[in-house]
């Protein structure tokens, strides 16, 4: 495990070196694993089926089992209340509140990657497991670009698409994310603008049908890039679509709303290909804690924000992309 620094330092000389790499690295960027070509596997990644760790599977004839037992409706109040109190005081705008949710599941973590249907797959085993939808940022031809997740919806619902497409909060939300994110890839590119603004994404999970809504943000790096990889990461670290805004002040108010530390979970993970890089955020999250297995998950807040609803979202995102 290496240092912020000590990774900064790590990932500018494979890249100057057009040296292959795969990574992760937890919620602050304090603590990251980097696994270069040519090194034993220590975790497996697959990134849209191009990285490569244990082969791809299917479910065998076993039926699925899956349960999940989320938090009190009045713990998460409790915590969603303190949030809405920073907003409506001036602190955030923007606050990504998460909580832990215990699961069951006679799949282990191994099969949970096999068997996942997700764009980053992660696995490190006997800790954890990813399969998320969401892009941190890719770097190819010089630019950077970046695709925030903001706003979920059951697709099962009579016009979902435009029920979320026109929700004043749900729009609030991703604005602010969007607003977020270009002002983050503003201090690593030039040039930087929103090339897509509002699509939906379709999300496959174990019982239903979801709707994301995403956005696309674009800037120019130069063709100077790989010597500064680490630095360019280090400094869009934490992630802005799972933190919030403005990210200092909203950092603070999620440690104290949260009732756990979220490690690794909302971290980032990608791959480096000599020319390329592809980076996915650390959503989707279950992490194995001695005989039991925990899901991570959550959504941002807003003052347009209702209680009922954003613990419904949270309780949502708790399934198996199978």
């Amino acid at each position: 495990m290496l240092t912020k620094n000590e990774a900064i330092s790590k990932l500018n000389n494979l890249g100057s070196a057009d040296q292959p790499f795969s990574f992760y690295c937890d919620f602050f960027g304090e603590r990251w694993c980097i696994q270069s070509s040519d090194q034993a596997s220590k975790f497996y990644l697959n990134i849209e089926n191009k990285v490569q760790g244990i082969n791809q599977s299917t479910v065998d004839s076993r039926q699925v089992n899956f349960e999940k037992y989320p938090v009190k409706y009045s713990l998460f109040k409790s915590a969603f209340d303190q949030v809405i109190h920073q907003i409506n005081i001036g602190n955030s705008f923007l606050t990504n509140l998460t909580f832990e949710t215990t699961i069951e599941t006679n799949l282990n973590l191994e099969e949970i990657f096999q068997y996942s249907q997700a764009k980053y797959k992660l696995l490190v085993p006997d800790q954890f497991v990813v399969f998320s939808p969401e892009t941190f940022v890719k770097i190819q031809d010089d630019h950077i670009y970046s695709y925030p997740m903001k706003g979920t919806i059951d697709a099962s619902i009579p016009n979902a698409e435009q029920t979320i497409l026109t929700d004043p909060k749900e729009t609030a939300e991703h604005v602010t994310i969007v607003d977020l994110i270009r002002n983050d890839l503003s201090q690593v590119a030039k040039e930087v603008l929103v090339t897509k603004f509002r699509y939906i994404d379709h999300l496959e999970t174990n019982d239903k049908q979801l709707l994301q809504v995403s956005s696309e943000i674009k800037g120019y790096l130069g063709s100077k890039w790989k010597r500064s990889l680490g630095n360019i990461l280090a400094k869009l670290l934490p992630a802005g679509s799972v933190s919030g805004a403005p990210k200092p002040e909203t950092i603070k108010i999620i440690q104290q709303a949260e009732s756990y530390d979220r490690g690794y979970y909302t971290g980032i993970c990608g791959h480096f290909d000599g020319e390329s890089l592809d980076t996915g955020v650390m959503i989707r999250f279950i992490k194995q804690e001695q005989d039991r297995m925990m899901f991570c998950s959550g959504g941002g807040i807003t003052s347009f924000s209702e209680a009922e609803k954003e613990y419904q979202e949270m309780v949502d995102k708790v399934y198996l992309a199978i």
